[in-house]
């Protein structure tokens, strides 16, 4: 058996080059992912003193082995670090959490008449995307805000081709009614026009603009414009008041960070020409109790690097390597780009605002912290477990009446709910109705793939049911050779009423009893509830697109072509119902047979 390599010699003989350092425990596991102008001398300095911080000297201490990769530039190692750490998640990085992508407002261009949309996802149409937003609500409320300003339209390219008459939108003074020609195109282009400006900002430019146009009118007597435009003058001044604008017609992104006990809470303000749009809260995985220098500027590269970059971000701290980040982020957007942290004037007053609500959404997340802390110590006194649990699986069933039958197994870990690893398992093969196959069913599939390496078991494991799914899911683990976890079946009780479960522990002859006040019933709920809601979630999806299923697509001799004929010629489904077999036989390539078996399928469909 070769010996494992001294990783401080390794250190000593790393190249004086930029690049980027991977530290690996026995199992050949990357643990951290650190970036550095000179390797030797950054990966030296792990060895060469005593650690303050316990969790850093912890993590030196399991170093086995160093890997590296020389890179041309710092500005190199600080994208590939980047890249690295999103694809590894190394223990001892701090780790952005939340991933999701961030919803837009679209703006098409080439037609006519350009729609006004909400987005979300890859920006591949033609036209302007505006944002990002933090959330759909701040999308949908700015889409709200500008229909009341500038009515454009906001449906689908389908159904406004398919239009005869105006619809609500237009009753209720929200669209023009482009669709039925109710506006001209030029004046249809002004509002698309005062849109884009009014988005960028430039409300004062807008304003200005109607203004003249209002006197135009008048002068021409076009009193119903000149109303018109008078109205929209007073909505975009009242958007002003309402939104505090003074001046200021950028895009800026205003970031803060407060942390306490090992927690920290990163703030991010969205400015969206001149206007504040909302805010969102980031919570990423430390993992040492590191300052908000620190935090911020793992922060950055993580979030910004793959994602939109404004031509401003204003932090509540100066960050380590700023000028690097700032020089990385130019060169990926391909456009300037202003880090600070000295602000004054609205700047001064968003960052107040951001550090505000850092620090209270931090506070609220370390109170929610000790609740579920305190939920798991009840939970594991309740269970007689030898350790507190860190994660906890629960599986329900959704049904209706043994249709499109879906599992669930939602996650909670030390943070609460892990939304990630959530996941639903279509139940096949199963008679309907029988909740006990099905849960068995799911558990088997679950752990299958947990013994493959394709996630992570948990200390305990509960299930929504009786004795019978326990039963169940006990043969299915011993099956599996899964040993080490607390199953705990979680009955409805007699009456069905909250506080009146029944808890029965695998192993124990006897149900677990908790008064209703207890804190690990309170987390017990919680997670079944959860379970529940997510099953549910997943059966009505299923359900849905089964009966939105066509009876055509199940008759083999019928291809998509035909299919399309027999729609197209009978305009529809229901009018395709109402044909007899001598309608349908005079469809091009429909034989009198195919035209029986069609209709067989058709009324046996209504029948069932």
């Amino acid at each position: 058996m070769t010996d494992r390599p001294d990783p401080k010699a390794l250190a000593a003989r790393l190249p004086t080059h930029p690049g980027v350092y991977r530290m690996l425990d026995a199992d050949r596991r990357v643990i951290y992912v650190g970036k550095a102008g000179n390797l030797r001398r950054r990966v030296g300095s792990y060895f060469s003193k005593r650690h303050d911080s316990p969790k850093v000297a912890r993590m030196v201490a399991q170093i086995a082995d160093i890997e590296i990769t020389v890179t041309a530039s710092e500005g190199e190692a600080l994208l590939l670090e980047n890249s690295l750490i999103k694809s590894l998640r190394p223990r001892y990085n701090i780790m952005l959490r939340d991933d999701k992508s961030y919803p837009y407002i679209y703006l098409s261009k080439g037609e006519p008449f350009p729609r006004l949309a909400f987005h979300r996802g890859a920006r591949k149409g033609p036209g302007r995307y505006f944002g990002p937003y933090p959330s759909a609500g701040a999308v949908r409320d700015s889409l709200a805000l500008m229909q009341r300003i500038f009515p454009l339209r906001q449906c689908e390219d389908a159904v406004f081709r398919a239009r005869t008459r105006p619809c609500l939108q237009y009753q209720i003074k929200r669209c023009t009614g482009p669709c039925v020609g109710l506006i001209a195109p030029a004046e249809y282009a002004d509002d698309v026009r005062h849109a884009e400006l009014f988005l960028e900002g430039k409300n004062a430019q807008v304003i200005e603009e109607l203004a003249a146009q209002m006197s135009q009118a008048a002068v021409t007597l076009d009193y119903e414009r000149a109303a018109r435009l008078r109205d929209q003058i007073a909505a975009l001044r009242r958007a002003q008041e309402q939104q505090g604008i003074e001046g200021v017609d950028a895009d800026i992104d205003v970031i803060a960070c407060a942390s306490k006990d090992g927690v920290a809470c990163v703030e991010l303000l969205f400015i969206r020409g001149g206007r504040s749009v909302g805010t969102r809260s980031y919570f990423p995985r430390l993992a040492d109790d590191a300052e908000p220098d620190t935090v911020l500027a793992a922060f950055l590269p993580q979030h910004y690097l793959d994602g939109e970059v404004p031509a401003e971000i204003v932090l509540s701290h100066v960050v380590p390597d700023q000028a690097l980040i700032e020089s990385a982020l130019a060169k990926t957007s391909g456009h300037k780009l202003r880090l600070t942290a000295a602000v004054r004037g609205d700047r001064a007053k968003w960052l107040r605002l951001a550090r505000t609500n850092a620090s209270l959404t931090l506070a609220r997340r370390l109170a929610s912290s000790a609740s579920l802390r305190e939920r798991y110590e009840a939970l594991q006194d309740a269970l007689g477990l030898d350790s507190l649990p860190q994660r906890l699986e629960c599986f329900d069933i959704s049904h209706t009446r043994g249709e499109a039958p879906v599992a669930s197994c939602v996650v909670f870990d030390e943070n609460g709910p892990a939304k990630a690893d959530y996941r639903r398992f279509n139940i096949e093969g199963v008679t309907g109705g029988d909740d006990y196959a099905a849960m068995a069913q799911a558990v088997e599939r679950r752990y299958t793939r947990l013994q493959k390496g394709e996630g992570v078991f948990p200390d305990v494991l509960l299930i929504d049911g009786g004795p019978g799914q326990l039963s169940r899911v006990r043969a299915v683990l011993e099956e599996l050779q899964v040993s080490g976890l607390a199953v705990l079946a979680v009955g409805k009780g007699e009456t069905r009423r909250p506080g009146a479960e029944t808890l029965l522990l695998m192993g124990r002859e006897q149900p677990v009893i908790l008064p209703p006040d207890s804190p690990a019933l309170h987390l017990i709920q919680h997670i079944r509830d959860e379970a529940h809601r997510f099953a549910i979630a997943g059966h009505r999806g299923r359900r849905q697109k089964a009966r939105n299923t066509s009876p055509l697509e199940h008759i083999p001799q019928l291809g998509p072509k035909r299919r399309r004929q027999l729609l197209t010629r009978f305009g529809g489904l229901q009018e395709l119902r109402r044909a007899g077999v001598d309608d349908l036989a005079q469809v091009p390539g429909i034989s009198r047979t195919l035209a029986q078996t069609v209709y067989d399928a058709l009324h046996g469909e209504l029948a069932t």
